[in-house]
């Protein structure tokens, strides 16, 4: 089993007027097979944590630790990260125009295994995992994401979830812009990672309805930087009901 811990977080992002704290102690354990979801409002800071993890530079760490199976992560390189088993599904998929989805795909598989997957075996799982995903065949030859449809690149980034098979896996917003039909197909791909690996899934998201296709086991409130509040699926269906009202209320009162 592995473990990525999170202890007392605070990271900065600059502005012109300075820095400008955003995470203010987060504390958070993920464990092997688990599934938590990050809930909350804008701005609370959901997604800085995401790309913290990943290691992007926007983001300065000013105290606190990540370690994954007590190795530290943010003395990581953004690709030892990924080596050592971190994955990050965006929320806004960059496009790479000249490289193809096929050769992109099996440079990140070869980097993360030190070896080049077999061939023929490659292609027929990229075949298949496509085929999953209601993607078409032809979109192995099109270049990263550019032209793809908000659905299709979310679609593009589960597969590589699925190609890869890392440990933990963070997914920013997956189901921002996704109508229903993609949203199900998505999930789908998720929890087939889910079924058939050991993969710790940190799900970001504003609303319950990627929840209703994907179960977490723990649902974390992220309110002005903090964990507000922790609890299991139906602290999810309290926050359908009653929103986020109660923790901004408190939030503003202890500024």
């Amino acid at each position: 089993m592995s473990t990525l811990e999170i202890r007392d977080l605070h990271v900065s992002v600059e502005t012109k007027e300075g820095p400008k704290p955003i995470l203010r102690g987060v504390d958070l354990i993920i464990n092997s097979g688990e599934t938590h979801a990050i809930m909350g409002p804008n701005g609370s800071g959901k997604s800085t944590l995401a790309y913290s993890l990943a290691g992007h530079p926007k983001y300065t760490i000013t105290s606190g630790t990540v370690t994954l199976d007590g190795e530290d992560v943010l003395a990581m390189s953004v690709d030892e990260r990924a080596r050592a088993g971190m994955f990050l599904a965006m929320q806004y998929p960059v496009e790479v125009p000249g490289v193809s989805v096929s050769n992109f795909l099996r440079t990140a598989k070869t980097a993360i295994d030190g070896e080049a997957p077999a061939l023929r075996t490659w292609v027929k799982d990229v075949n298949s995992a496509m085929e999953r995903l209601r993607m078409d065949a032809t979109f192995a030859e099109r270049s990263v994401n550019e032209g793809f449809s908000g659905g299709e690149k979310k679609r593009h980034e589960i597969l590589q979830m699925e190609l890869l098979k890392p440990r933990f896996a963070i997914l920013d917003e997956t189901d921002s812009g996704l109508d229903v039909d993609a949203l199900r197909i998505v999930s789908e791909g998720v929890n087939r990672v889910r079924e058939t690996t050991d993969v710790g899934v940190l799900l970001i998201t504003h609303y319950t309805r990627i929840l209703r296709y994907i179960t977490p086991d723990f649902v974390h409130v992220f309110v002005d930087g903090r964990v507000a509040e922790e609890g299991g699926p139906e602290l999810a269906e309290r926050l359908e009901n009653e929103g986020y009202d109660r923790f901004l209320t408190g939030a503003a009162a202890g500024a």
